[in-house]
């Protein structure tokens, strides 16, 4: 048979029966399209999410407390080890000990409700000094921004989100009004102008306090959950990390490397860390995705069967008209191929509108700039594996198809 003919008569047996050859490549189509839409999303995620740390400036060098985590729970730990003080801030402060360095901002943060009379709203809440608005290029629209002042005398003052404004006082001016943090009264001096979410961080629901005030008042600590350097140029960071991890060796009397109490991160190692993280989970949602697929072609082979058996008297007659095994199993299973690529090419489409559908709406309504990423990898991913799923679920019903009797086959009722 020619292969024309072949695909012709591949057609004819599925387009008789529409309703069961669109319920049978029901699971594939899920399948498919719920891969897209993941591998679509978390592209999306991860891209959106590398913009905004490469936004930071790749000349930002962080300096974490504690071990360098090998595991996501490990993150949660660094931020109640106690490693970074206040002499390793003074330290890298000294020109002469990090000499390239033109910034540096100590943090420490917290999540907590935050309050004016009765209205409360629950936000982060981050101490640093004045480089914080720098660092992170925050315009204060109204009233004064954070001072060193501020910091040496432990002001209870705040700089607050323009959301958090709006969300305590409405459209009363929050100038020089007291919010309560953990029942400590801070005064409010500035107003953030937008900012948005960056990463997991939004600046429009931020406190920002003088981060000794932070410390004494509120979280009852003597250490920094981070401590920022920013190097005078890309070129000078190699230097600037080298003399970060002398000065830090020093004040802590660590000899031996492996035993460092503290880490230090750049930008481009966050981004790496993100695309890590988020290409294991996009792994591990695809492989539960992709079990429906399975699901999906064990429903073939089971209709594939039925078809068999329905069309025994086909197979007979078109054996006693010269067809060879070979040509029948070839039928057959290329009707189980074109079920299974015409479901993969259904959920891709299905999956790509779903995927614009859900950052469309991310977009308009959650206040990010979440661009839709087509996963090329995906379609292509679908097309193969659909493919592959109606060659090995269909190969089982197409070779009991070829190896029936013409004789047996022509008597069948």
């Amino acid at each position: 048979m020619k292969t024309k003919d072949t695909l012709k008569i591949a057609v004819e047996g599925l387009t008789t029966h529409k309703s069961r050859t669109m319920l049978t490549i029901l699971g594939i189509v899920i399948g498919i399209a719920s891969i897209m839409l993941v591998m679509s999303i978390g592209q999306s995620a991860q891209n959106l999410i590398l913009g905004q740390i490469q936004s930071f400036g790749p000349t930002l060098v962080s300096v974490h407390p504690g071990r360098r985590p090998q595991s996501l729970a490990g993150f949660t730990g660094v931020l109640f080890n106690d490693s970074l003080k206040q002499r390793d801030v003074d330290t890298l402060a000294q020109k002469t000990n990090v000499p390239d360095a033109v910034r540096i901002a100590p943090y420490v943060f917290t999540s907590t409700p935050v309050s004016f009379g009765s209205e409360s709203y629950t936000t982060f809440v981050m101490g640093s000094s004045q480089d914080v608005f720098n660092s992170f290029h925050l315009d204060v629209a109204q009233g004064v921004a954070l001072t060193d002042s501020d910091v040496a005398s432990r002001s209870s003052v705040a700089v607050i989100g323009q959301k958090l404004a709006n969300e305590l006082f409405g459209a009363n001016n929050p100038i020089g009004q007291n919010i309560k943090v953990k029942n400590k009264n801070f005064r409010v001096i500035g107003v953030l102008a937008p900012k948005g979410q960056m990463v997991s961080l939004n600046w429009d629901e931020i406190v920002l306090t003088p981060y000794s005030s932070l410390q004494q008042y509120v979280l009852g600590i003597h250490y920094f959950n981070e401590i920022s350097v920013e190097a005078s140029s890309l070129a000078t960071v190699p230097t600037v990390i080298a003399d970060i991890t002398r000065v830090l060796r020093q004040n802590h009397n660590i000899t031996d490397p492996t035993k460092d109490d503290f880490y230090i991160q750049t930008q481009e190692d966050a981004a790496n860390t993100v695309s890590s993280i988020t290409d294991i989970l996009t792994l591990l949602l695809t492989s539960v995705a992709a079990i429906s697929l399975v699901v999906g072609g064990i429903g073939i082979m089971n209709i594939m069967l039925v078809s068999v058996t329905e069309r025994t008297r086909e197979i007979g007659l078109r054996k006693s008209l010269g067809a060879t095994d070979k040509n029948i199993l070839v039928q057959f299973l290329t009707e189980a191929i074109m079920l299974t690529l015409a479901g993969g090419i259904i959920g891709i489409i299905l999956g790509t509108s779903l995927g614009l559908a859900i950052t469309y709406m991310i977009d308009k309504f959650g206040g990010l700039s979440f661009p839709y990423s087509f996963s090329l990898s995906g379609a292509i991913l679908g097309v193969i594996v659909s493919s592959v799923i109606g060659l090995a679920f269909g190969i089982f019903p197409a070779r009991q198809a070829s190896q029936k009797s013409p004789i047996e086959a022509l008597r069948y009722e």
